[in-house]
């Protein structure tokens, strides 16, 4: 008998080759949830994975199922790679593919979870994320760029985001303040009317 290779074990579909090259977009979806399975925020990176708002939810209502009673940080759900973190009422998640590497995915989750602890005062319950939700969105954008891991340090986010944990936010500044700050970091050549 000859050694003739049989053409279906060295045949790979052009989607098979694609999906074992490297890519930068390693992350496919991050999602908060609250301790019932609401969605607090969610950003979807892989527009063609879960294209409509119905199949975003029904996602993260299955992920929230399998995963908000377990001990584990990883699971393997509807054929993605997830990480998730829980704190107090709120689940936090990372979603990748299948061949995804976890620890990068992992990375993200703690830089997010950290740089959020800071920004929040450690306060990481649903009611202070609720309430700072516009530092949320830019801490997560700041993370991740249309999938692609651009930080994965909270020192430097938190710097990017140029919140500082002894600052009040903008929310909480008085008008007074404003008006100082602005005045103080307007260029010369603009008028404020004020």
């Amino acid at each position: 008998m000859t050694a003739q290779t049989c053409p279906r074990q060295h045949q790979r579909t052009t989607m098979e080759i694609a999906s074992l090259e490297p890519s930068l977009y390693t992350v496919k979806a991050v999602f908060i949830l609250d301790n019932d399975g609401n969605r607090l925020l969610s950003k979807y990176y892989d527009t063609e994975l879960y294209p409509s708002m119905k199949e975003q939810k029904n996602f993260e209502k299955n992920v929230f199922n399998k995963t908000h009673k377990a001990d584990n940080e990883i699971a393997f759900v509807e054929g993605m790679t997830i990480v998730y973190k829980c704190s107090i009422d709120l689940f936090f998640y990372v979603v990748g593919s299948a061949q995804e590497n976890e620890l990068m995915l992992m990375a993200v989750l703690n830089c997010l979870f950290e740089s959020l602890g800071q920004i929040l005062r450690k306060n990481v319950e649903r009611r202070c994320l609720l309430d700072n939700m516009d530092g949320v969105f830019l801490v997560v954008d700041e993370i991740i760029d249309g999938g692609v891991i651009l930080e994965s340090d909270p020192q430097q986010v938190i710097q990017k985001v140029n919140y500082r944990a002894d600052e009040n936010p903008l929310s909480e500044q008085s008008v007074a303040q404003v008006r100082s700050y602005t005045r103080t970091h307007t260029p010369s050549n603009v008028t404020l009317h004020v």
